[in-house]
């Protein structure tokens, strides 16, 4: 009795040291995106900061109002907002456990994201055919810079939700492509909140 009472207790001891020895890698890598994040905000927070200090250096070129048109700019706003919305719709698609339904609402997400680049790029185009670069003066240098990285990182949510996609046509949901769906989430919603950033001080306050 007393060797079966040792052996069940060296085998407790075994599934202890195991789960010791093997921590939560999905929850682990979920911080270290929440730590990714952090830099991603003090970065453009820096970016922000700059493009206020330079916003009236024009170098006698136009400025903000000379350049930006707000109706472009509202429908590209309103396009990455509902891109927002979608992506929560795939979040709940999986929450539901349904995979044809997450991947649909991802791939409505990046179509949205998609539009919304090619009318960024289209801005960038215009703006350089009227004489308007990155070195005409430190307050566009400033905008393409900002604007830029934030056009930037939605290209590569992209890239990382179709691949997002690819996984769970192959596997289906499982504990690593839910992490993954909700990481990309994160990462969305965090774009759309500095957009509306961008938004506000770049184009709302630039032209009033």
């Amino acid at each position: 009795m007393a060797q079966s009472h040792s052996s069940g207790s060296v085998h407790q001891t075994e599934f202890h040291a195991e789960h010791h020895d093997h921590p939560d890698l999905e929850g682990m890598r979920t911080f270290g995106f929440w730590i990714y994040l952090m830099t991603d905000v003090m970065i453009f927070g820096t970016f922000f900061a700059t493009y206020i200090v330079l916003r009236g250096n024009t170098n006698g070129g136009p400025g903000a109002a000379e350049l930006f048109e707000l109706s472009g700019i509202i429908a590209s706003t309103f396009i990455l907002l509902t891109s927002s919305y979608t992506c929560g719709l795939a979040l709940l698609a999986m929450h539901k456990g349904k995979r044809r339904a997450l991947i649909g609402w991802l791939g409505v997400t990046a179509l949205l994201g998609a539009i919304f680049i090619g009318l960024e790029m289209s801005e960038f185009a215009h703006l350089v055919h009227e004489g308007a670069t990155m070195g005409t003066s430190a307050f566009l240098s400033a905008f393409y810079t900002l604007v830029g990285t934030h056009g930037l990182h939605v290209l590569i949510g992209l890239v990382w939700m179709i691949a997002i996609m690819t996984q769970l046509a192959r596997k289906g949901i499982t504990p690593v492509t839910r992490r993954k769906v909700n990481v990309i989430s994160l990462f969305w919603h965090f774009l759309d909140i500095v957009w509306i950033f961008v938004f506000t001080v770049v184009y709302l306050m630039g032209v009033s």
